[in-house]
């Protein structure tokens, strides 16, 4: 897919994730298929582009480092980069493969920041533009997760509160922002020392 995206094409994705059964699994706020489309729904008013909102909305498609549900297979790739094109499928294979307790950690510290692949084991370099999707599709879901759990807000917030507002400029300033403004009220309390978040997706 290239341009913009039209309701057409939107039905179409999220067609393919309910199919795959998103619209039957628990999460917080609903179901994985309302919390997909908040997502792209956040991302879309930070002014990322159809690429980057696409990307957000199939983010759990292949599981993440703390969801470990699948919708489907990291071996059926293909199918996936048929339908959403290889720009953003290349960036759900990012989210879905990042080992959270090695990335996290270098984020906002070290430039480049070297991920390793959870799948494989190998380490790699994502290009700026690449850490810069993750890091809006990293914010768009936590934010979304921690609204509607308040439990996950006040063990979390702290922490991701560290981890946005130290990203400097891998988050626009909009979604920036909203993490201030969404987890500032709870940075009055320590919080846990995390390098990986195993609760949340």
């Amino acid at each position: 897919m290239t341009g913009d995206h039209d309701a057409r094409q939107w039905s179409c994705i999220e067609a393919f994730l309910r199919a795959r059964g998103a619209a039957g699994m628990p999460h917080p706020g609903g179901t994985l298929l309302e919390h997909l489309g908040r997502v792209r729904r956040l991302l879309a008013d930070w002014g990322n582009d159809p690429a980057v909102q696409t990307a957000g909305m199939c983010h759990a498609t292949y599981g993440t480092d703390g969801f470990d549900q699948y919708l489907l297979p990291v071996a059926e790739r293909a199918t996936l980069a048929e339908l959403i094109g290889d720009r953003a499928e290349a960036l759900v294979h990012l989210y879905a493969s990042c080992d959270r307790g090695s990335a996290y950690p270098r984020i906002g510290r070290d430039r480049p920041v070297v991920f390793r692949d959870r799948f494989t084991g190998r380490e790699h370099t994502p290009a700026d533009a690449d850490l810069r999707a993750f890091m809006e599709i990293t914010a768009a879901n936590e934010l979304d997760v921690l609204a509607h759990n308040e439990e996950l807000a006040e063990r979390y917030g702290p922490y991701l509160y560290r981890l946005c507002a130290g990203a400097g400029d891998l988050l626009s300033a909009a979604a920036r922002e909203a993490c201030i403004r969404q987890l500032g009220p709870h940075t009055s309390a320590p919080g846990p020392r995390i390098t990986g978040l195993d609760h949340l997706d």
